[in-house]
């Protein structure tokens, strides 16, 4: 089985490397934004739009090599970059004009996609991908016009597949977070044909108190990512906003705010790496409900709990991982009621507060907690059990089982007549016909 695998590793370049690297970050943020401005003025000359002729990332790149040759147009130090730089900056703006367009078709689920924006320095993150010759050492990668960077971390595991001929590098990109730079090896690895290790079935319910719940009653505690480091993060914040503008003591302590928030997203990354591999790796099949995250965080009492444990991330993770292992990844519908129904015996709660934290059903006196009831429901999913009958429909509601009578409390329905005794309901109904009835031919003798 061929996957394509990131590898990601710190470097520890010099002064003069530094130097390097951002000015191939520099030379890869002018190259999209001279094709953004080539492309807005093609869309403007042409009143169509949409349906206009845009130059792709091989038409930018052919006329980049002509226009980078005038000395009028200033860019003399375009051969002090790599050209993969500006090549691999003409094939993202076109990746992401056709999101915008594919987007604004309805090709593309989620939210839509904005037209491209200009890339301001100090305010986009800085970022150039490469391809070509690219070596690795075991503390040293040679990167085309770079030529060798320290790493600051031991790369075995990758140079252990390049070895035995199981990996392949396409592309590295590096990208600068917290004024510490990075490399990411984009690699087609050959992995054996993957095969369940169990074929049990485990639901995994999602939280705030408790990461995950599963259905065998093992919970697994949130990162302490941003809790940790919450008062200092606070600390740091306060004072940057008190620092003068474009000030030296400002650039700073904005440095110092982002090394806080660097560290907090590599924890959380790194508990959920670690979490979903034990989880893929434990159990054949896996249950998760597939949530709405995004309307979720508009709870703003909520919205930085849940932010913080990355719900979507993790299910993300859980879906290549699965592949990688052998495991099935199984995702519970949307409008699946897994909290307000009864594990036991299958009695659904109307209403369940979000301070509930146990489950105390009503028709079978069943109680537990609440996420582990969730994580059963979840364990036992119609999709799962295969047997089970369909409980919803496509829009989320109670799936009906065959006619049946309407109740008298039930609104906007027509409450039929008391039928003799002789004759069955199904066969003896009548209802009450009015004059507006009549007129529209919606009258029925029976059912």
């Amino acid at each position: 089985m061929l996957v394509r695998q990131a590898y990601r590793f710190a470097l520890n370049p010099n002064d003069r490397q530094r130097g390097r690297l951002a000015s191939h970050a520099g030379g890869a943020r002018y190259a999209y934004n001279l094709g953004l401005e080539w492309l807005k003025k093609s869309l403007g000359d042409n009143p169509k739009g949409a349906n206009a002729a845009l130059e792709g990332a091989f038409e930018m790149h052919r006329r980049w090599n002509r226009w980078k040759k005038d000395p009028a147009n200033g860019v003399r130090w375009w051969s002090d970059n790599s050209k993969c730089v500006y090549q691999e900056a003409f094939i993202d703006l076109e990746r992401a004009v056709k999101a915008f367009f594919a987007s604004r078709r309805g090709k593309l689920r989620g939210q839509r996609f904005g037209f491209p924006r200009f890339k301001h320095k100090g305010k986009s993150r800085d970022h150039f991908r490469l391809t070509g010759l690219i070596r690795l050492g075991p503390t040293w990668v040679q990167l085309p016009k770079l030529g060798v960077l320290r790493l600051n971390e031991s790369p075995v595991k990758l140079l252990r597949r390049l070895d035995d001929g199981t990996a392949r590098i396409t592309s590295a990109s590096v990208t600068r977070e917290a004024q510490r730079w990075f490399v990411s090896f984009r690699v087609e690895c050959k992995r054996p044909a993957a095969v369940p290790r169990t074929t049990d079935v485990v639901g995994l319910d999602v939280g705030v108190n408790a990461l995950v719940t599963l259905s065998t009653g093992v919970v697994f505690a949130p990162p302490p990512a941003l809790r940790s480091t919450l008062v200092r993060l606070r600390r740091l914040s306060k004072a940057h906003s008190r620092k003068k503008k474009q000030s030296a003591n400002r650039r700073r302590s904005a440095q110092r705010l982002a090394r806080c928030h660097a560290r907090i997203a590599h924890l959380r990354r790194d508990s959920l790496h670690k979490l979903s591999t034990r989880l893929a790796k434990s159990h054949g099949q896996i249950v998760i409900e597939d949530l709405n995250v995004r309307a979720m965080v508009r709870n703003h009492r909520l919205a930085r709990s849940i932010a913080d444990a990355s719900w979507g991330e993790l299910a993300s993770m859980l879906e290549y991982k699965c592949r990688w292992y052998g495991a099935r990844l199984i995702r519970a519908d949307q409008f699946f009621a897994s909290s307000k129904t009864c594990s036991s015996c299958g009695y659904r709660k109307k209403t369940l507060a979000l301070a509930e934290r146990t489950f105390s059903c009503e028709g079978c006196g069943n109680v537990l907690d609440r996420d582990l009831n969730a994580a059963l429901n979840l364990a036992r999913w119609p999709e799962v059990a295969g047997s089970a009958p369909e409980t919803q429909n496509a829009c989320g509601g109670d799936v009906t089982p065959g006619r049946r009578q309407a109740d008298l409390d039930e609104a906007g329905t027509e409450q039929p007549l008391a039928a003799s005794g002789s004759e069955p309901i199904a066969q003896a109904v009548a209802f009450k016909v009015g004059p507006d009835d009549r007129r529209k031919g919606r009258v029925a003798s029976g059912i």
